[in-house]
């Protein structure tokens, strides 16, 4: 390992030890579980009541994105490979955005956070251990959304936007089966099990996924408004405005 790698891994670490005084809120869930479309909806309410916010998305790293793309058209990633790339990109982010801000008192809102590489990794055969200990210099979030929906609601919502399935989102690599879309049920439901096991030891704070858009966010409104510094008048959510913000 080169002295800039260590001494920027040093950096990292140390971030943990130092007090922050913004806010770190996740939402995890299997692709198509709706997620990624209530955290824009809770950015821009955020924006609308004048919070500093700032979103991150996983695999995002202009650093490292294109060279996990490439990869991923070669199909040519093992789950080790994999599973480093990700950690590569988060930690650039996380160096650069995530923790800077939320140091800085933003409102950091993580579209996927290390329970994504948790799941996934460790259902593509890596050690949990070994995964957990990848990700140490992390600090813990303030509040993960966990939208839980079936199988079959996830395929459809995802279909509806393209035409198949993607090769690793699938778990292809895997080899479960020669059939893509049972090879998605496969390794899709057993990253559903992993995200199950992490609801108590990790806090996270479930959201039935298959119920309204507005129904959704005005729950984690509701939360978010527990975290946030007290405003002069009391919030008040309507479901005009989650509906327009929709």
């Amino acid at each position: 390992m080169s002295k800039r790698v260590e001494e920027k891994m040093k950096r990292v670490l140390q971030s943990k030890k130092l007090e922050t005084k913004g806010k770190l809120v996740v939402v995890e869930g299997i692709d198509g579980s709706g997620k990624s479309t209530q955290i824009r909806l809770l950015e821009k309410w955020l924006r609308f009541r004048g919070v500093q916010v700032f979103l991150t998305e996983w695999n995002s790293s202009d650093l490292v994105k294109q060279i996990t793309s490439k990869g991923k058209k070669k199909g040519t990633l093992t789950p080790t490979t994999f599973c480093l790339l990700h950690a590569t990109d988060f930690a650039d982010r996380y160096e650069r955005n995530i923790f800077p801000l939320v140091q800085a008192g933003y409102i950091v809102l993580a579209d996927r956070y290390v329970y994504t590489a948790y799941a996934r990794d460790i259902v593509r055969g890596c050690d949990p251990r070994w995964v957990r200990e990848v990700y140490d210099f992390a600090i813990k979030p303030d509040l993960v959304f966990y939208f839980r929906v079936p199988i079959d609601v996830a395929s459809e919502r995802i279909l509806a936007g393209r035409p198949k399935l993607k090769y690793y989102e699938a778990g292809m690599d895997l080899n479960l089966s020669n059939d893509l879309y049972e090879s998605y049920r496969i390794f899709q439901s057993r990253i559903i099990d992993q995200y199950e096991s992490m609801i108590q030891s990790e806090r996270f704070l479930p959201i039935d996924g298959t119920s309204g858009i507005e129904e959704q966010q005005q729950l984690v409104r509701k939360k978010i408004a527990e975290i946030i510094p007290q405003e002069k008048e009391p919030i008040r959510i309507s479901k005009k405005q989650v509906l327009k913000d929709a």
